[in-house]
């Protein structure tokens, strides 16, 4: 999942894009309201967490402005304005959910888990292909019902192509997702990911479409 975070306070910044990195997701991490909406008109954005008090934009213009726009990307705000006037109008004009600072990253990881089970229309933190179970909240892997250990980075690749299980999802796709944006990574850096997770897997659970990208069968054997 590709997250987009948008907060000016560099501390907490920091922090988040350090927390959910350790949990596999790619983050990109922007501190001005009129960047945020350049990259929200992307389209590329899993998700996106979204600080209020923004330089450049505010971030419930950033927001009325996203989804007036047709952006229906899932969109948490972030702010330390706890009045009640000011979450319910985040939340008319738009907003997924709303987390009051200051919170616990144990949380916001949790809030985030639930959009994009909600996104999904997943009933908890599993994703099921055939015989991959993939946990989300504690990346536990299960393959043929064997634990399989993976890395952060082979976790992030197999959890998009299960969550796209039948399709084809392109490399470029992949590479944007697991590295971000503002990373420079090898040509091959995916296809090594790939490879890894076919040793560590099975040869034919992940099959490649010839210059366009890879996909997991519905039913990978």
């Amino acid at each position: 999942m590709h997250i987009l975070l948008v907060e000016d306070d560099t501390e907490l910044g920091e922090a988040i894009k350090h927390a959910l990195e350790h949990q596999s997701y790619a983050v990109t991490w922007l501190k001005d309201g009129r960047q945020a909406m350049a990259a929200l008109a992307d389209g590329a954005m899993d998700l996106v967490l979204l600080d209020l008090g923004l330089p450049g934009k505010d971030g419930l213009d950033v927001l009325a402005e996203a989804r007036r726009d047709g952006v229906k990307t899932p969109i948490l705000v972030m702010t330390a304005r706890d009045a009640l006037e000011t979450r319910i109008r985040g939340l008319d004009l738009g907003a997924d959910d709303y987390l009051v600072k200051p919170f616990h990253l144990g949380e916001l990881a949790a809030r985030i888990r639930s959009l994009t089970r909600r996104a999904q229309g997943l009933a908890d933190n599993r994703v099921e292909v055939g015989g991959l179970r993939l946990d989300l909240a504690t990346m536990e892997v299960q393959f043929r019902d064997q634990s399989i250990t993976l890395t952060r980075r082979e976790f992030s690749v197999l959890r998009i192509l299960m969550e796209r299980a039948g399709r084809i999802v392109r490399r470029e796709t992949l590479e944007n997702s697991v590295y971000g944006f503002d990373t420079v990574v090898d040509r091959n850096a995916i296809e090594v990911q790939v490879h890894w997770l076919r040793r560590k897997l099975s040869a034919d659970v992940i099959h490649t479409v010839r210059g366009i990208g890879y996909m997991i069968p519905r039913d990978p054997r």
